[in-house]
């Protein structure tokens, strides 16, 4: 028992902790003059004036200004949000909000999603501090709950088992539980088992989808806590075992590995997204930056302790293979087979999609080397792509299809067909540390880390933002990517980055770029990697002079 409450109690101060930081920025922030402190997302509003309220009615919280203020600010701000909805039945989204408010927060028009997250964040706002709120601001906090319901911006079918829908049934539930809707209520129960179904069946359509996995689970979470049912709040809890177990799988202290199937820029190139990990596994410390709030301080669900040990713990190297089915949104019934590596190490990881799907906003985020989450460097991933549909500079996001890959623990190759007329720029992702530079090679060291770079072409580097961009140009290009630990390299007689420079610059790849783009490489621990493609139809993947299979690659991915 002891053991147990003292986990709880270390959940319960991660989350103090981000709710006492936010609060503190939401108390300093000036309001503009519409009242507000935000424009961009009407949502930021009601998550920083929850956190002010929760600190200001909260005794344990010392804070560096007055309760009392803090709470008439927190309501204030609340109120102003609050009417912000759309009140009148039979218009165009009605019961929803605004997502953007400029220039005029008033005049702004209704937008679709708001309301998914935030309409059932309100509900448990109103249940757990509905007491201490002003008569006026629970008032309208009530009403707004009503013309949610109203709304029935809910009522939709699962098809694409995608975070909207999620969030929707949560909201089936909660509404229909709050309003005594037993229809609504069994809708609810249907989509949650049917979606539960699927995705321990078919895997999850949005992997490694950020910030959108987060939705999921504060939906569920919310759901769940506020379930009274013990028959439903077990199948809730089922279906957030299911997701902690997905986000463990692909996690390294922070770090989400492998590939994304979309990813916004506060997550590529860097994880920035962290909170939820912060509470849950605790093992990295607090960004300054949160660029998503949401409630990671207030909900919270326990993942399973499977979950969070294996998680924790990546002394021993591990491999994750999964498949999923992709629902192609614009036919649900093509279920293609996607497959997903990942590497995972106690230093770092490596991974990605062996396929390449076309994304909502081309956000696929193929593969990645990942290093944990840290304050030593500002981005932690290292990635190479071709740009594609939606791509500018500085923004290193949005890849073309024309890439093939192979995937071997710490190696991964892979080869770019470009076919011409299209752009010939080929751009990388280097974390900022220190880097050895060659003429077509780079072997740099980055946390516990060493990596080794080479490229078909030369390149030139540009400073960002807390990377430096590689910049490659020329058509049927290529690059090999291997890495490994400073202790393992150290193991092996490696003393530094000069020598572990001089050791791989004389194992560098052969690219060949004739009829059949191709390279071939010998790693570390002696494997022979062989990847080519005729840019067509045919690409092979050779391990050791063997194909590599993905029979064995499964649902669970263990």
């Amino acid at each position: 028992m002891g053991e147990i409450q003292a986990a709880a109690g270390a959940y319960q101060a991660r989350q103090n902790e981000i709710i006492y930081s936010i609060a503190i920025e939401a108390e300093r922030l000036p309001l503009l003059d519409s009242g507000l402190w935000f424009h961009d997302d009407v949502r930021n509003n009601f998550y920083y004036a929850s956190y002010l309220f929760a600190a200001a009615v909260e005794p344990g919280f010392e804070l560096p200004f007055d309760r009392v203020a803090g709470k008439h600010k927190a309501e204030a701000v609340l109120l102003e949000t609050v009417l912000l909805q759309n009140r009148q039945p039979g218009t165009r989204l009605y019961g929803h909000w605004p997502l953007g408010l400029h220039p005029l927060p008033r005049e702004a028009a209704p937008h679709e999603l708001p309301v998914e997250i935030m309409g059932s964040l309100m509900v448990w706002f109103c249940k757990h501090y509905g007491s201490r709120l002003g008569a006026g601001l629970r008032i309208a906090f009530h009403t707004a709950i009503g013309h949610i319901y109203r709304s029935g911006f809910y009522r939709k079918p699962v098809v694409h088992f995608s975070h909207h829908e999620a969030k929707y049934t949560a909201a089936k539930l909660i509404f229909g539980k709050l309003f005594e809707d037993e229809e609504l209520l069994a809708d609810g129960r249907r989509s949650l088992e049917n979606t539960l179904a699927y995705i321990r069946d078919k895997g999850m359509p949005e992997y490694g989808s950020l910030p959108w996995f987060w939705h999921w689970v504060q939906a569920f979470t919310c759901a769940w806590d506020l379930e009274e049912d013990s028959g439903l709040k077990s199948t809730l809890a089922e279906m957030l075992d299911h997701l902690w177990k997905e986000r463990g799988q692909f996690y390294l202290q922070g770090a989400w590995v492998g590939a994304h199937s979309r990813g916004w820029p506060h997550d590529v190139p860097a994880d920035g997204n962290v909170l939820h990990d912060y509470v849950q596994f605790g093992d990295f410390k607090l960004p300054q930056a949160m660029p998503r709030t949401e409630y990671a301080g207030l909900l919270f669900y326990e993942a399973p302790g499977q979950v969070r040990a294996a998680a924790l713990n990546r002394q021993i190297p591990v491999e994750v293979a999964k498949v999923t089915q992709k629902v192609v949104p614009e036919d649900p019934r093509l279920q293609p087979l996607i497959h997903s590596y990942a590497y995972i190490t106690e230093s770092f990881a490596a991974g990605g999609l062996w396929e390449r799907v076309d994304e909502f906003d081309n956000e696929q985020l193929r593969w990645a080397f990942s290093l944990p989450v840290s304050p030593e460097y500002a981005v932690n991933r290292l990635y190479f792509f071709h740009p594609g549909q939606g791509y500018h500079a500085g923004d290193p996001r949005h890849q073309s299809r024309y890439m093939e890959v192979l995937y071997h623990q710490g190696n991964i190759l892979a080869l770019f067909p470009v076919p011409e007329g299209e752009v010939d720029t080929i751009i990388g992702v280097l974390p900022k540390g220190q880097w050895v530079k060659e003429p077509t090679a780079l072997f740099g060291k980055a946390g516990n880390v060493y990596f080794a770079v080479y490229l078909s072409h030369n390149y030139h580097l540009i400073e960002r933002e807390g990377y430096l961009e590689v910049s490659a140009q020329g058509m049927r290009s290529g690059v090999v990517v291997e890495a490994i630990s400073v202790k393992e390299a150290a193991e092996q007689g490696t003393g530094d980055l000069a020598a572990f420079a001089a050791e791989r610059a004389a194992q560098a790849p052969s690219f060949d770029a004739g009829a059949n783009l191709a390279v071939q490489y010998n790693s570390i621990k002696g494997d022979h990697l062989q990847l080519s493609t005729d840019r067509l139809t045919s690409t092979k993947a050779l391990l050791n002079g063997s194909p590599i299979s993905l029979d064995h690659y499964t649902v669970s991915g263990s």
